[in-house]
């Protein structure tokens, strides 16, 4: 690319320019006086007077200041340009080697009378397109390429990144233009999945697939809404009634209580401090495990045994204790309307005992059934916690301090859920060195605490009572 300026006088040469000229006209120094022989024969010839040539010359200028001209024009060199290019730099004269362009850049025509300055040359018009490799994504993309390795790079294997693009597809596709080719569905997708799951830079994602920094970012939002807005009412919603059985069942083999449908757990995602009440977002927790401010905000989640996000609650500030969250949740309010009935949600200490949450005793001194039952609940809660545990491992994106702007920040999470749950549901397992360890603090609630009522109390005490008597070879529950 040549850029070049054009050598038009400005306000300040004009100036000098007419000064000049009228310095001439007050001394009465005639142009022949200061041109050669050869150049003064050509003036008396086609003018009489000093006064026309001043006049004549000055329109000249004026005419040119009048014409809106471009700064600079972009040329892509033709096939006959020279294979070396001569520039100058600060008076001194360099050879460097023509720019390397992209053979399948898309021309624009002009015309002869074209716009923007381009008098009658009638030039074509190139879009500069950078050069890019694509040999990384050319090889993941190829049958060439194991599944171990792809799977390794997007947390799936091939057959299941294969249905998530078909499902992407009607949303995910755009059409060709007249500048350049749409970015294939999959690239797109594959974009996405990378972003997340290494939460590798973008520079070093746009290395990978040979697009622009902004594009790969572009793409991994439109890439995650669509996620959210497709793949989330198939794989991310509360159980219906015949799954909501085997969800019962499960659990009660694992803890021997009934009625469990699911377990909670909510988990913190470090995020930069926002301009906007970052206060609200200061964990005061985490800054002082790691000596430093730290800010984040939350995700809250219930599973089912086998660790598949059965519903969600994303974005409330990183201040925010887990039983305020709950409190605040869609889930809460479902149960409080009565929607969701004779069933328990397991919960950890941090979340307060309700007559749909069970909670393990918090207060020293436990009896034998107690302590038994706080067990039986640890069970249950290390279902909710691996999960979480899976969801960052696979997803490493949510494993530092995100650079997603708040506001988009959910849309991403909530596609990472999705993801996981379509890995769980396809049987993706996880490589042993993607385990990552929680450091999620709980603050305990008392048992006294506000919301608590006395048919919570019985029924834990019943249910805790049973647990006794079943693990002694008891009656159990009927």
């Amino acid at each position: 690319m040549e850029i070049s300026s054009i050598p038009f006088a400005n306000q300040e040469e004009y100036s000098y320019f007419y000064s000049f000229f009228q310095e001439l006209d007050t001394d009465h120094t005639t142009i022949s006086d200061i041109l050669p022989t050869n150049k003064r024969r050509k003036i008396d010839a086609t003018t009489g007077d000093n006064n026309a040539s001043l006049k004549e010359i000055l329109n000249k200028i004026s005419f040119m200041d009048d014409h809106d001209i471009p700064d600079f024009d972009f040329q892509i060199p033709d096939s006959d340009f020279g294979s070396e290019t001569v520039e100058l730099d600060r008076g001194r004269v360099r050879k460097t080697p023509p720019p390397k362009f992209d053979a399948t850049a898309t021309e624009e025509s002009s015309s002869s009378s074209g716009c923007g300055g381009g008098g009658g040359s009638g030039q074509q018009r190139r879009l500069w397109v950078k050069e890019r490799s694509k040999g990384w994504w050319e090889y993941y993309n190829s049958d060439e390429c194991p599944d171990d390795e792809f799977k390794k790079a997007f947390r799936m294997s091939k057959s299941t990144f294969n249905m998530i693009c078909d499902e992407l597809d009607a949303v995910v596709t755009k059409k060709d233009t007249m500048l350049r080719m749409a970015i294939p569905v999959r690239q797109r997708v594959a974009v996405c999945l990378y972003r997340l799951a290494t939460g590798d830079p973008l520079r070093t994602v746009s290395t990978r697939f040979g697009l622009g920094i902004s594009t790969c970012h572009k793409l991994v939002l439109e890439v995650c809404a669509a996620i959210r807005n497709v793949l989330m009412p198939k794989f991310l919603q509360w159980p219906d009634d015949e799954r909501l059985e085997e969800i019962k069942t499960e659990f009660r083999s694992i803890s021997g209580i009934p009625n469990i449908s699911g377990s909670i757990y909510t988990t913190h995602i470090s995020i930069i401090a926002p301009k906007v009440t970052p206060a609200a977002y200061f964990n005061k927790k985490h800054t002082e495990r790691n000596q430093k401010p730290s800010y984040s905000t939350t995700v809250q989640g219930v599973v089912d045994p086998r660790g598949v996000f059965t519903d969600i609650c994303i974005g409330y500030p990183g201040s925010m204790s887990d039983d305020k969250i709950l409190e605040k949740s869609a889930l809460s309010q479902r149960f409080n309307i009565g929607y969701l009935k004779n069933i328990w949600i397991v919960g950890n200490s941090g979340y307060p005992l309700l007559d749909w949450l069970l909670v393990p005793y918090t207060h020293q001194n436990h009896t034998w059934s107690q302590h038994s039952f706080n067990e039986k609940i640890g069970e249950v809660q290390t279902t909710a916690k691996d999960a979480f545990m899976r969801l960052k491992g696979r997803w490493a994106c949510l494993q530092k301090r995100t650079e997603v702007k708040l506001q988009d920040l959910p849309v991403v999470l909530g596609a990472c859920c999705v993801l996981h749950n379509i890995c769980e549901m396809y049987g993706e397992s996880m490589d042993a060195d993607l385990t990552f360890d929680l450091f999620d603090d709980e603050i305990v609630v008392a048992e006294d605490g506000v919301g608590k009522s006395a048919n919570a109390v019985q029924a834990r005490d019943a249910i805790a009572h049973n647990l006794l008597h079943c693990s002694h070879g008891g009656s159990g529950f009927r």
